[in-house]
């Protein structure tokens, strides 16, 4: 039987697209479906060491029918391109920072405002809570499905000019943060002077002046290898950042729902997994560092909590009184 010119292009488009995705074009119920999931972090951060656990559980569970390929260290892109991906279902998932959404859902940047939560415990509380369930919600629609609250962490400020004590230590410093504006409008109302760059090019930002400090996690100080272009580390505890387990819809969608389930109850026991690996390691972070040469120093933070209220102010219209109203329920 011949076939006509429109025929054989939507048989060739479609073969392309369904490769292009990386998923099979037989039935949800039955398909194989393969998960390329990126991080930005290395291969010895408790992302990755979690994010492949939960590959090889999902595997198993699902006798192969999903299997997740985890590529660390910025290797799928950055996480901005990461998100892109997932949303036009080039890349099928990511382990991001929370605060990297608000391009896409600023209401996201509610997680990571400047001393939102006194202890992780708090946090966790609500994001397995109500207000995880109400940012789900809102990216769900964006085309990115929330599979899992995993952990960033408490961030700190590392630098090499001198301990940060107190707000006024800050002047001038010229600190690479991420690219949020909250995060910018945070430090120049601190007095530093911010500017946004990739994870993967920061170490090397640091290590040629172009930047006197940066501002993460211990565990992220330690597996970058920070403490190579680093001197001071302060205890600031500014924000506390999750980490989100996503999934493209449109992969998501050629799952079957029993293997969602498994996939989800996967997701949930690793990121319980990977915040206990933050919990244990934070002792030995700071002696490690320290033998590293790196000088810690704690900070007067009722004076950066006063110092910070504005950013608060400014934030009320664009998170709303509704979501506002859910996080304060988990912080009193």
């Amino acid at each position: 039987m011949k076939l006509g010119t429109s025929t054989i292009i939507r048989s060739v488009s479609a073969a392309v697209l369904a490769g292009f995705l990386g998923l099979s074009t037989q039935s949800p119920a039955s398909a194989e479906t393969t998960i390329r999931l990126g991080h930005v972090l290395a291969d010895t951060h408790s992302w990755h060491e979690a994010a492949t656990g939960f590959a090889k559980d999902v595997a198993e569970k699902t006798e192969g029918r999903v299997k997740i390929e985890v590529f660390p260290s910025g290797q799928l892109g950055t996480e901005k391109e990461v998100i892109e991906g997932m949303q036009i279902g080039t890349i099928q998932a990511g382990l991001i920072g929370s605060g990297s959404f608000q391009f896409v859902e600023p209401k996201f940047g509610i997680i990571e405002m400047p001393y939102a939560w006194t202890s992780r415990e708090q946090a966790f509380a609500a994001l397995d809570g109500d207000l995880g369930t109400a940012l789900s919600d809102l990216l769900r629609p964006k085309g990115i499905e929330v599979l899992g609250w995993w952990e960033n962490g408490f961030r700190n400020i590392t630098n090499n000019v001198r301990p940060i004590e107190k707000p006024a230590d800050l002047e001038g410093l010229k600190i690479r943060v991420t690219p949020d504006k909250v995060r910018l409008a945070t430090f120049e109302l601190l007095g530093a002077q911010p500017a946004p760059l990739s994870f993967g090019e920061l170490y090397s930002a640091l290590q040629q002046g172009v930047f006197d400090a940066q501002e993460n996690p211990l565990s992220i100080i330690d597996s970058a290898s920070f403490f190579e272009v680093q001197k001071y580390v302060s205890m600031t505890g500014h924000i506390w950042g999750a980490a989100c387990l996503t999934v493209s819809s449109v992969t998501w969608a050629q799952i079957s729902p029993e293997d969602q389930a498994v996939v989800k109850e996967a997701a949930v026991k690793w990121g319980n997994a990977q915040r206990q690996m933050i919990a244990d390691s934070e002792t030995a972070l700071v002696e490690k560092l320290k033998s590293k040469g790196m000088q810690f120093n704690d900070v007067d933070k009722a004076a950066f909590i006063e110092a910070l209220q504005p950013i608060w102010e400014s934030q009320k219209d664009v998170f709303g009184p509704e979501l506002l109203a859910v996080m304060d329920r988990y912080r009193k």
